[in-house]
Formats: C-alpha cells, structure tokens, sequence
C-alpha cells in the first residue's frame, strides 16, 4: 500500500442472474419498462458497480405501484438506486431488481406564504439544484446543503448534513410507495431520524417530500452558500468519482483528521485511492473495483484502530452481491 501510482484493472464482468419470466412478463403486462443486465456503474457517483438482474427506470405513482405490486407477489428483491450517490455496488451487481425513479419525480410545487413557504419536492430533485432555487426565492433552511450531490430522496434517506445542519430539520411529511404498492404519507412527527440516517418500513419508496422553509434575507443566504461552497472546495477532491465520506465521524472527533494523522492521505490499492486533498474520500483514479475500495476501507479502519483505538464506521452503504 502506498502513495504510488498502480495499475488499474477493469470491470469483471461478471454475468446477471437470469430473472425468472413470470416476473418479466407480469412487469410487461403492466407496461414498466425493464432492462436486464444493466451496469450500475453508469448510475453510481463512483463510476463502479456491476450489473443489475433487472433494471427498472420509472416515470409515475402509478408505474412504481405496479412494479413493487409485482415484485412483491412475486417475492423478488427490489433495491432502491436514488442518484447512486453515498454508496459502493459491488463488482458482481445486484440480485433483483433494482429501481430508479425517472423525471417524473423530478418537480417542485411551491406554496408561498408569509411565514416562507411550503414546499412539494419530488424525490428524484437533484439535491444542489433544490438549494439555489431556494436560495433565489429568499428562504432559508437547506443553505447548509450547497455541494451535496445525489438527489433529495437519497439526501432524505441518509439525513443529509453538513455545517451544522440536517435536511430532517425542515421535513414536515414525506410520501412513499410500499412494498404492496400502496402510496401513503408519513407525517414529520412518525419518522425515526438519526446521524446521517432515516428508518423506513422495508422496501417503502418515497416519492416526494414536503418540507417548510422560512423566509430569509438574501445576502445572508448567499453569503452562507459561498462560505459552504469555499470549504467544499478548498477541502473536497475534484476531478476524481467518489462517493462523499466514507466513514462517519465518531463522536467528538473528525475521522478526516484521523485518517490524515495516520499517514493515509494518498494510500492505493489497485484504482481506489485515500485523496490526498481529504482523507475522508476514497476516489475512483482509474478503473477501480468495488472490490480495492472495500479492502482499502478495510486497510483505513485498522490503521485508526491500532493507532488511536477508535473504530471508524463507513457512511458509505455498501450495496449488492458480495
């Protein structure tokens, strides 16, 4: 393991199950398109992952209710991509099918009042273009959010935070699809958020989430954005896929600054490498596995340990067949 440039080695290819016909010709009946052996890779912030057994791109309510209502008759596994961000698919794909939600839940419904607005955010809202529309509007409570990548459905689901704030701080209500297909809302007061976490029922989808924003004062906003933006970009890799931190921070400490004392800021394996601008980010530097990430995690988490007896916890979700 070291610093030093290595060569790189290539997806696989590693072949998809065959998924069985009675749940290919029941997602035909309800005209959802599928396609089989789709490379995740194409999906995912890290540009790895391998193939899905079925990938399933949906544009409505009422598409997703048919395709979780198949798979759920048929029990067959469904996995729920967002925007590929804050996760590492595996080299072998993933087994099932895995669902992506299209333009269709890509919208923003706006209700303005005196007290800010309320907001109707569809899940697919790519997460940075939420917060400038906001910031425009004059509104404040998703400024801290400027740099996050991935989409507001995927920001929900892992309680996106940073610089002192969280997005379940302005969640009033969120709405999902469950795994029998049924769309239901859950109001704010039902919904178990933790650390960079949100526990839903099993297999349930959200669709879109109402959030409420107060009103804001626009140069203190914009002056929030651009401070939040100046650290990211003084601090955050670029040029390089990733998929944000990869550990979570312990309490009362940075795993940032841990990893950086440890000696690890540009340690290599195969394509996967610790950044040497911020040791909390792995990077995809060039035809990188899922298999070198992991394994240098693996390395990263046993060098902290040994050194400064703290076990460091991945943020990242590690996805798929392993």
């Amino acid at each position: 393991m070291s610093g030093r440039a290595a060569e790189t080695q290539g997806p696989p290819g590693d072949v998809p199950a065959a998924p069985p016909v009675a749940v290919v010709s029941a997602l035909a009946a309800e005209e959802v398109p599928v396609r089989p052996g789709e490379l995740l890779g194409r999906h995912t912030s890290f540009r790895i992952g391998g193939p899905a057994d079925l990938f399933v791109a949906v544009q409505t309510v009422p598409e997703l209710q048919a395709m979780l209502r198949v798979c759920h008759a048929h029990e067959y596994p469904v996995f729920f991509l967002g925007g590929g961000t804050n996760l590492l698919v595996s080299d072998r794909g993933v087994r099932g099918a895995v669902l992506k939600l299209g333009k269709g839940f890509d919208f923003v419904e706006w209700d303005t009042h005196a007290n800010g607005a309320s907001l109707r955010v569809g899940a697919a809202v790519p997460f940075k273009r939420l917060v400038l529309q906001t910031i425009k509007a004059k509104l404040a409570g998703l400024e801290f959010a400027e740099g996050i990548p991935g989409t507001v459905g995927g920001g929900l689901l892992m309680n996106a935070g940073a610089f002192g704030g969280e997005i379940s701080s302005v969640v009033e209500a969120i709405e999902v699809v469950t795994e029998a297909g049924d769309a239901v809302s859950i109001p704010r007061q039902e919904l178990d958020f933790s650390y960079r976490h949100l526990a839903l029922p099993t297999r349930a989808v959200v669709t879109a989430i109402r959030m409420r924003l107060a009103p804001g004062e626009a140069a203190t906003l914009q002056a929030k954005v651009a401070h939040a933006k100046a650290r990211r970009d003084r601090h955050q890799p670029r040029g390089y896929p990733n998929a944000g931190s990869i550990f979570k921070n312990p309490i009362g400490e940075h795993a940032g600054r841990l990893l950086e004392v440890a000696g690890l800021k540009g340690a290599r394996l195969g394509g996967a490498m610790i950044s040497e601008r911020h040791a909390n980010f792995i990077v995809n530097a060039g035809g990188a596995r899922a298999a070198d990430v992991v394994d240098l995690m693996g390395f990263a988490t046993r060098v902290v340990r040994d050194r400064f007896e703290v076990a460091l916890e991945p943020e990242v979700r590690l996805v798929g067949d392993w």
